[in-house]
């Protein structure tokens, strides 16, 4: 965990101390992504120290968060991190986090997920990831916060479907479905394309349902660490839905799990 805690400390310093960063974060931005790192650096360096064996993590520094083919942090930067603690029964708990940044403004600065879940081998080749999701915004106006569940069916780990079932789909007190298939394609040890085609059905809460892919190349140019260039896509509908954060984009990261 020692590379973790080296690579949490360089993306605070890129992110805080660097002059261009100030330029293009706002104080508020700044502090939403400390109290992102402090949390979760918590949680990885203190899980980490007593079930090493069991604790797995991963940190990012971002271009523009982009969830489901919309931008969470209006076009701007985002630090994020996450911490797993699972059981050799493949039951795990886990939680991420990061800046965020809505249109329009509802006060959120930071959010953070939390889950439950089972993930195993259903066969050689086969596995599935089944769990219940908390997304929560601390600090909003209303009530931003809502649950869904998901499983992810894949094979060969190269190959995935997912799909996730809210009745209250971003807080819309209205039910929505996520259905999306990926493809990863590993050229050599170093080098992957990655691709995704996703439906969000949201009928109930917006009269509408929208379509958005993601292309993407992931470079491990030194193992735990990659950098990762995905190009994002979206219907009309999704322009519709979510004025200026939906589109085409695109998002540059570097990233590393543990």
């Amino acid at each position: 965990m020692e590379n973790l805690r080296a690579f949490s400390e360089y993306l605070v310093a890129w992110a805080f101390r660097y002059s261009f960063a100030r330029k293009i974060m706002h104080f508020e931005k700044i502090q939403a992504i400390r109290k992102v790192v402090a949390a979760i650096s918590v949680l990885l360096l203190g899980a980490a120290t007593s079930v090493q064996a069991q604790v797995s993590g991963n940190v990012a520094l971002t271009s523009d968060y982009v969830w489901r083919g919309s931008s969470q942090t209006r076009e701007k930067p985002a630090v994020q991190a996450g911490v797993k603690y699972a059981h050799d029964s493949g039951f795990y708990a886990s939680a991420w986090g990061s800046n965020v940044k809505f249109k329009p403004d509802n006060n959120a600065s930071s959010e953070f997920d939390i889950a439950l879940g089972w993930s195993g081998k259903l066969a050689e080749d086969w596995a599935l990831d089944a769990y219940y999701l908390r997304y929560q915004y601390p600090g909003t106006q209303g009530s931003p916060n809502w649950n869904e569940v998901n499983a992810a069916l894949t094979w060969r780990d190269n190959y995935w479907l997912s799909v996730g079932r809210s009745t209250n789909a971003m807080a819309s007190k209205t039910t929505g479905t996520y259905a999306l298939i990926g493809v990863r394609y590993p050229v050599n040890e170093k080098w992957r394309f990655e691709g995704t085609l996703a439906r969000y059905f949201l009928d109930s809460a917006y009269a509408d349902s929208y379509t958005h892919g993601s292309l993407g190349v992931v470079w491990g140019f030194q193992a735990p660490f990659e950098a990762r260039l995905t190009l994002h896509g979206t219907d009309s509908a999704a322009k519709r839905m979510f004025p200026s954060m939906a589109g085409s984009r695109v998002e540059f990261a570097l990233q590393a799990s543990f």
